[in-house]
């Protein structure tokens, strides 16, 4: 019973991850900047 449970498991487990490695690698990288203040001294 453990055994078919597991292998089950695993299998969902890289069908998701395969999904999200194919998702993430069409997705443009993220590039942070630093956001600048609004100018407060007017």
């Amino acid at each position: 019973m453990a055994d078919g449970y597991l292998e089950k498991h695993q299998q969902d487990y890289e069908a998701r991850r395969e999904a999200y490695l194919r998702r993430k690698h069409h997705l443009p990288p993220l590039t942070r900047r630093p956001q600048r203040p609004d100018d407060e001294a007017l």
